[in-house]
């Protein structure tokens, strides 16, 4: 099942929470029985380790993160695995791309000379340095007093964070993705098509595409041609139809790979968009 990690955050009764208009930060211990989750986040993550251990398996990469690192996640999905050996406990800062957009055009020359890559990772590793552990230090002292303390002080603290991160010149590689989020839109499509086969509704997505529900309709159908709801229908079939294709796997397997929830469902679904059903196109395929 995939958490929804911001509302997780904004909704869990937490004494050492902040939360803004376009970001929330908290100190959270995790808890010790959970060894695995999967999480979907509609906004940019940045983690602090502050104890502890635990991996972040991005895009199928599996990241260790331990006590004194830090790592910045792009909003979408990703799996952690915790370990127990010691507590965990972690700063953790949620911002939107809005949040980012204010922030550099509060300071436009502060990335003149960084070029936004064509493509970037979904993880950036964070080298924290002195600046940052006493950014922390200030930030963690506020969370001690989060019943207490004005909004407004804790937003100061999160730019002085992105001002201490992106004039480190280790961490280039991120401050050329907070470039590129600069651009409106700038990975719409590419939320979309990583994205389609996992259980999101509409809502869900809209909210990654930072959108309200009748904006995201209405700018996917200027870029795609079609109504969101049928174009995620469209590429699970054809993804369902190259595991037919191409691997063993069973039909039930393949309809449930491809994010349909009923194998019945999903055998209609597939006759009606390539004329054969998912059994006869196995068979002719054999």
């Amino acid at each position: 099942m995939l958490i929804d990690l911001h509302q997780l955050f904004a909704r869990r009764p937490l004494k050492n929470r902040v939360i803004g208009t376009d970001f929330l930060t908290a100190e959270y211990r995790c808890p010790i029985n959970v060894e695995k989750a999967q999480f979907w986040n509609d906004m940019h993550l940045i983690a602090f380790v502050l104890s502890g251990r635990k991996d972040w398996i991005v895009d199928g990469e599996i990241h260790p993160l331990e006590a004194g690192q830090g790592a910045f996640i792009r909003k979408g999905i990703y799996s952690t695995k915790q370990y127990f050996e010691v507590e965990h406990c972690v700063i953790l800062f949620l911002l939107n791309d809005k949040f980012i957009r204010d922030f550099l055009n509060e300071y436009p020359h502060l990335l003149g000379g960084t070029q936004p890559a064509l493509a970037h990772p979904l993880y950036f590793e964070i080298n924290v340095d002195n600046a940052i552990q006493s950014v922390l230090a200030g930030v963690s002292n506020y969370l001690q007093q989060s019943q207490t303390i004005a909004k407004e002080l804790v937003e100061i603290k999160f730019k002085e964070l992105l001002l201490t991160l992106v004039l480190n010149p280790k961490n280039h590689a991120l401050a050329s993705y907070l470039q590129a989020v600069r651009q409106a839109d700038h990975d719409f499509e590419y939320i979309m098509r990583k994205h389609f086969l996992h259980e999101l509704s509409l809502e869900d997505f809209a909210r990654l595409c930072g959108k309200s529900l009748s904006g995201f309709k209405r700018d996917f159908m200027t870029r795609f041609g079609c109504p969101p709801g049928k174009w995620i229908t469209e590429m699970r079939l054809k993804h369902a139809k190259s595991l037919l294709m191409t691997t063993d796997l069973t039909v039930n397997e393949i309809c449930f790979d491809s994010g349909f929830k009923n194998p019945s469902h999903f055998s209609r679904a597939f006759r009606r968009q390539f004329e054969i059903t998912p059994n006869q196109l196995r068979d002719r395929s054999n």
